[in-house]
């Protein structure tokens, strides 16, 4: 049995064919042309699906389900996109239905990507086996997914699990969404980049010095692993921005361990990559805070286990809801 899971994103859709190992058997990516019609784009994944069934020698015939992870808000009842902001031809688009008539398959899915991808972890990766779980990606922005009694947890409208968007600063730094304050304005790699590009200033101003800056010169930017990198040789500027970020990072954590307590909360995304030496640094901050430490059985906090292939593991497991 094998399933395809599409990754739609704005710039590539990448597609894979999923066997009941839950392992990646082939995969293929397009780019997306985000500001094509909702035609164009439909049939590319459909073409996608075809060609990875072509490169694995795989007949469409043998293949039970497509899964579609969308950004955006994404009916998953209906097969139908409401509102994609980087697609927006794709707004109340269904997206099923389309893939469907290209690519002739018994079913097709949808869901949100942080939704797919934390389904995935909970299926195939570091939450498998357990029934409540929450999936945090740190990329560009603070994405969530949340599995609770095996099931994605997406509220009436399906536009719910924006855990990125929980205020954590009152009337702190803007926010992509329109609010001030946001976790995603502290705890998002876009945020460890502003952080660490705050200190540097602070340090010239200041005549201080930092390796931070000849790692910024020679690498010609400033990255998500600057501060760390610094950090890990020794660099005292550079311990004060992880320090600053982990620890919003670990209050927005024990908020929404404090509110869903699922058995395994997992982090995902760029900053993720940190593994081990972010968890040593998290995990100690967050048991200091949480509701019932010591009493109750506590949240296991692990790094996802899928990483790049989330989106393509998690669209493939969709038809497993």
């Amino acid at each position: 049995m094998y399933r395809i899971g599409i990754d739609l994103g704005g710039t590539n859709i990448a597609a894979g064919i999923v066997n009941e190992k839950f392992e990646i058997v082939c995969k293929a990516s397009i780019p997306t042309g985000a500001e094509r019609s909702a035609a164009e784009i439909t049939a590319d994944m459909a073409a996608i699906c075809h060609t990875v069934c072509e490169k694995a020698g795989i007949a469409p015939a043998e293949i039970e389900s497509v899964g579609i992870a969308s950004p955006g808000i994404a009916n998953h009842d209906d097969g139908i996109v409401e509102y994609c902001c980087n697609i927006p031809s794709l707004n109340q688009c269904n997206v099923c239905e389309a893939v469907k008539a290209g690519f002739p398959v018994p079913h097709v899915f949808v869901e949100n990507d942080a939704n797919a991808a934390a389904w995935g972890e909970a299926i195939a990766g570091a939450a498998k086996g357990t029934s409540d779980s929450i999936m945090i990606t740190l990329g560009t922005g603070v994405g969530g997914g949340i599995i609770i009694g095996g099931k994605v947890i997406s509220g009436f409208n399906y536009a719910g699990g924006e855990l990125g968007h929980i205020v954590i600063e009152v009337d702190g730094a803007p926010c992509g969404c329109g609010r001030k304050g946001c976790w995603e304005a502290y705890s998002s790699a876009t945020a460890l980049i502003r952080m660490t590009s705050e200190k540097l200033a602070e340090c010239e101003a200041q005549g201080r010095k930092t390796i931070m800056t000849d790692m910024v010169a020679a690498a010609g930017k400033v990255s998500g692993r600057t501060a760390f990198d610094a950090k890990r040789a020794g660099d005292e500027a550079g311990a004060e921005v992880v320090a600053k970020y982990v620890h919003y990072l670990a209050q927005g954590l024990t908020n929404i361990i404090n509110i869903f307590q699922p058995e395994v909360l997992s982090i995902g995304g760029g900053v993720s990559g940190e593994g081990d030496y972010l968890l040593d640094m998290l995990i100690p901050l967050i048991h200091d805070e949480v509701y019932g430490q010591g009493i109750v059985k506590g949240t296991e906090i692990r790094i996802a286990a899928l990483g790049n292939d989330a989106g393509i593991i998690g669209g493939a497991v969709l038809g497993l809801k």
